[in-house]
């Protein structure tokens, strides 16, 4: 992907964006103008969609998202190449596990609380300590609606979801005034993260959302997009939900 678009002189950090909605929030970003870091734990995927984005817009850096030497790491390479990180994107996600919260293994729970919410948290730490606390930007982590609705069978991804809407209200509180920090909850997204809601029966489930379709990542990339933009400028601690009109269903009969 190469652009005419002028630099806008800011930098964004993204986690898990090698494919999916990751992918789609540095692709928004960069078509704004923005150069991004971008992570995961593929380098193949990751150099694959640095192609796409613009070798002369993004870098990537492969790794494990709980790993805190990859975190810091990250930060530093984005440091390095770019100057600043002025915006944070916490997309980085697991759900390795599908079946009735009763039974589910506990090592399993704290590996997606490691993934999904403790690394969120570490990677905030690190862009603040680097740049955000002088500098002030923006966070945006990308919760889910399973996180403020009972998400049945897939109830430990629900609950470190809401630990995620959590954990923006308590960063916007502390990184307060120079950085804005607000989530987006999506319903089903597109993805092949999310295949096994939808696959083979995209019509059926579609069915059940006002829009009529399912979520696509470029929906998430525009909502990032807007809430690390000088548009949303007085907006933190919020969590958007991007769900098609799915929530105006529980409150019909």
């Amino acid at each position: 992907m190469t652009t005419d678009v002028p630099d806008s002189g800011k930098v964004a950090l993204v986690t898990g964006a090698s494919r999916g909605i990751g992918y789609a929030v540095a692709k928004a970003l960069v078509a704004r103008g923005d150069r991004v870091c971008i992570t995961g734990r593929g380098a193949e995927a990751l150099r694959e969609a640095v192609d796409r984005l613009g070798a002369d817009r993004a870098i990537a850096v492969p790794g494990k998202a709980h790993d805190e030497s990859h975190q810091a790491v990250a930060v530093e390479r984005a440091m390095e190449a770019f100057g600043r990180v002025d915006f944070l994107v916490n997309n980085a996600g697991t759900n390795p596990v599908y079946g009735p919260i009763a039974e589910v293994d506990l090592g399993v729970v704290r590996k997606v609380y490691e993934t999904n919410v403790v690394s969120a948290l570490g990677f905030a730490q690190q862009t603040y300590r680097a740049w955000q606390r002088e500098h002030g930007g923006a966070i945006v982590n990308i919760a889910s609606v399973a996180g403020l609705a009972p998400s049945p069978y897939v109830g430990a991804y629900g609950m470190s979801k809401a630990a995620m809407v959590n954990l923006t209200l308590q960063l916007a509180h502390e990184f307060a005034p120079g950085v804005r920090v607000n989530a987006i909850a999506p319903a089903v997204v597109k993805t092949k993260f999310a295949e096994a809601l939808y696959g083979g029966r995209e019509a059926e489930a579609a069915a059940a959302y006002p829009l009529g379709r399912l979520g696509v990542p470029d929906d998430v990339g525009g909502a990032a997009a807007f809430l690390t933009s000088d548009q949303s400028g007085w907006i933190t601690g919020q969590t958007l939900v991007v769900d098609g009109g799915m929530f105006l269903n529980i409150h019909v009969n």
